[in-house]
């Protein structure tokens, strides 16, 4: 992301525009005084009627003058700081996409859609009306005291001895309201970070009755964000009155001590009269003042925030060959379509047949997270076409394995191989396109069914691909009975579907990609098992793919090539299913506690087990 600075280089035209159209309009506003002068001392003291009707045409020039060179001055100002804004959150929501995982995992959503929406609104108003606005009172302010120099100095030593005390006073309003705004846009992170997880998890929270918990948990942190800007309210009542009763008061005092001079006749009723005006309009830049210095607080705090995330750098990234950018911004590739640390292939992050047969190596693989060891001395070797199945218990890093595949995350000790190649050798986008991923935890976009099966590569998957992989998928079924059929429009998160029809959906999107290597992450977990083993036999017919399924099912690995028992953070056990079957480990285990009855014995499932090799694999322990 580019620093501020250079966002606003590229309006330097704009800039200047609006400034020389905002002196002008300053300009025409303090010739305002000059007539009111003649009006007052030819006019009305001098009798020369004749002169009334040119003075108040020349105020209703200045008037009309004014109102145009204001408006372009506005419109031009306002144009600047919507522009920016529109590239800044451009750059921004670009640059976090371009992140690690561990990056969103020290960062949660509500922060995150905190800086891209609210805190560069803050930064953008600041750098555009509000930041001409702090000019324009600087600027007025200096020329009206050129002015009233001209007209008396000494009458304007009054307004210039109580100007330091209205500064003093913004200075110490715009310090402290800094603290608060710091505090007011961490509170904001976190509001909306509690109201998107309630939102986003409504049916968990009403299946377990959190209802009353989630409102008193969001109620704490309205009451924070509540006394923050309560606290900001105070920090503006203590300071906003005095600074605008310095500035009633200096007007009081030019009038009297003015009116001195014109009783002693040291200056004309005129002469009081147009330097009141000016005392009055250096009065406004005053009374603004805390506003300005709010709204400017209030941005310098958002774009602290901005840069935290902005600085930040992928630990992920493409090697130099990849020709892209290292700064963690994407240039060529499709967020949508396997978002990219540092660049994408030159395709876009779509697959180009060919490119890879999906020989997967793990070579002395671990890898450790914030001190934790997850993974030691993990040793495999998935040939092209073949399938490599993965059980073991909660925690014991199976999906590590493919988030280490997938680069999310890289080795800490070893390397992965796809092809011969270290995968740290590969460009980022070329490697995740060429591997499909059905996901537990399965994310469907609120858009149709067609669109959730392309995820990102529209131009790429043609409607007849989208419904054969549907069909393999076991999804064209149900979705033929949705009222648009492929067109229809699905529910945030899937809302409408069940959880296997979402599955369905999730593996009809990895198999139209149509990569060399398909893994599934516990993808079938909400099938039942008729639908699972339909499924299995239509994957096994899917071209010469390499699988790796990771499952807690033994129905969803018992056919694969190799299967793999993660324990302990290394590879308890190895072999296809009657290998391990045989062995009566931890796999053999599973097996037991999944088909064998309450009360049988080890040695029953074993001859159960051999039993069903006979009769081809028929589930006779149940």
């Amino acid at each position: 992301m580019k620093n501020l600075g250079h966002y606003m280089k590229s309006y330097a035209f704009l800039y200047l525009l609006g400034f020389v159209s905002m002196v002008i309009a300053i300009a025409l506003d303090l010739m305002a005084p000059q007539i009111t002068k003649h009006i007052i001392d030819d006019v009305i003291v001098g009798g020369q009627v004749e002169l009334l009707m040119k003075l108040l045409v020349g105020l209703l020039v200045i008037a009309l003058g004014r109102a145009v060179f204001q408006y372009i001055k506005e419109f031009s100002y306002d144009y600047i700081g919507v522009s920016i804004g529109f590239h800044m959150r451009k750059d921004l929501f670009r640059h976090i996409q371009g992140m690690s995982m561990d990056f969103f995992d020290r960062h949660n959503t509500g922060e995150l859609m905190t800086r891209v929406k609210d805190d560069v609104d803050k930064v953008w108003v600041a750098i555009g009306f509000i930041g001409i606005l702090a000019v324009e009172a600087v600027t007025h302010t200096i020329l009206v005291i050129f002015f009233m120099l001209q007209f008396n100095p000494l009458l304007t030593l009054v307004p210039l001895l109580i100007l330091p005390a209205i500064a003093f006073c913004a200075f110490r309003l715009e310090r402290e309201l800094g603290d608060v705004y710091d505090q007011i846009s961490d509170e904001t992170a976190e509001l909306n970070t509690v109201a998107q997880e309630c939102i986003a998890g409504v049916r968990t929270v009403k299946a377990f009755a959190r209802e009353r918990y989630e409102i008193e948990k969001f109620s704490r942190h309205n009451k924070r964000f509540y006394d923050l800007n309560m606290n900001q309210a105070r920090t503006l009542s203590n300071y906003q009155p005095m600074i605008t009763f310095l500035g009633k008061f200096m007007l009081i005092a030019v009038i009297i001590v003015g009116g001195l001079m014109v009783i002693g006749g040291r200056m004309s009723l005129g002469d009081l009269g147009a330097f009141s005006e000016y005392a009055n309009n250096i009065i406004w830049p005053m009374e603004i003042v805390g506003w300005l210095g709010n709204d400017i607080a209030s941005a310098f705090a958002s774009w602290k925030k901005i840069k935290k995330v902005a600085v930040q750098t992928p630990t992920i990234t493409s090697t130099p060959t990849d020709g892209n950018s290292s700064d963690g911004t994407i240039e060529n590739g499709d967020a949508s379509g396997g978002s990219v640390e540092s660049g994408d292939s030159k395709r876009g992050g779509v697959f180009v047949p060919g490119t890879f047969r999906g020989d997967i190596v793990f070579d002395h693989v671990g890898f450790s997270l914030d001190g934790h060891e997850i993974l030691n001395d993990i040793n495999l070797h998935v040939k092209p076409g073949q399938t490599l199945g993965i059980m073991g218990m909660t925690g014991t890093g199976k999906t590590t394995l493919v988030n280490l595949l997938q680069r999310f995350y890289d080795v800490t000790k070893g390397r992965i191989l796809l092809d011969g190649t270290d995968i740290r050798e590969l460009p980022v986008g070329q490697l995740r396109a060429c591997v499909s991923v059905v996901m537990q935890d399965v994310f469907l976009f609120s858009d149709t069914v067609t669109e959730n099966v392309k995820i990102g590569h529209r131009e790429e998957i043609l409607p007849d691909t989208v419904e054969w992989a549907a069909r393999n998928a076991g999804a064209d079924r149900f979705i033929n009975r949705l009222s648009d059929r492929y067109e229809t429009v699905i529910g945030e998160r899937g809302v409408g579907l069940s959880g296997g029809q979402k599955q369905r959906i999730s593996i009809a999107r990895a198999i139209a990609k149509q990569t060399p290597v398909l893994i599934f992450d516990d993808a079938t977990s909400a099938l039942d098992m008729e639908t699972e083993q339909l499924i299995q036999k239509r994957l096994n017919e899917v071209g010469q793919t390499t699988k790796i399924i990771i499952g807690h099912r033994i129905s969803a690995v018992r056919s694969a090539d190799e299967i793999i028992v993660l324990d302990k953070h290394r590879i308890a056990e190895r072999g296809t299913h009657e290998e391990l079957i045989e062995k009566k480990g931890l796999y053999y285990q599973t097996w037991c506690v999944q088909y064998g009855e309450n009360g049988k014995d080890k040695d029953t499932c074993q001859m159960e087990s051999d039993k069903m090799k006979g009769n081809g694999g028929a589930n006779t322990c149940q």
